[in-house]
């Protein structure tokens, strides 16, 4: 229900000027570290728009433009992502696409799920591809 309320919050704020209202996620575990790191790798520019900023401030929160498109680090399992789910493969991340909300894409990475909204005239594919890259570089290494 916490993603509906944020993709609400989000869909109904792009377009607009100013700071977006996101609730951030609160990591657990190896998640936290995970998330720490990704947050010194996200880009500044994202499909053409400049990051923005988020209320309330969280190092787990990242938003671009108007809040079009929206990554929160450390969220929990999807509830709808089933173990026989198949995850679309993108730059070596694999992605769950929730069936209800055709905008929510959550990576799945071995410390921690990263959830991406992207709204507005964005392309999904292309965004998670950004993504993928700084998303990649938070497994920890083979071996």
């Amino acid at each position: 229900m916490r993603a509906a309320a944020v993709l609400l919050v989000l869909l109904a704020l792009a377009g607009c000027g100013g700071t977006v209202q996101v609730e951030p996620p609160v990591p657990q575990g190896e998640a936290v570290a995970a998330c720490d790191k990704l947050a010194t790798l996200l880009p500044r520019t994202l499909d053409g728009d400049e990051r923005g900023t988020s209320t309330p401030e969280s190092p787990y929160v990242a938003v671009w433009g108007s809040g079009a498109v929206a990554l929160r680090c450390g969220v929990p399992r999807p509830a709808r992502m089933a173990p026989t789910d198949t995850l679309q493969e993108i730059g070596g991340v694999g992605w769950f696409a929730d069936p209800d909300k055709p905008a929510l894409f959550t990576a799945v990475t071995d410390l921690a799920y990263v959830e991406v909204t992207v709204g507005g005239e964005h392309v999904a594919a292309e965004v998670l591809s950004d993504l993928s890259k700084p998303i990649a570089r938070i497994a920890p290494p083979n071996g």
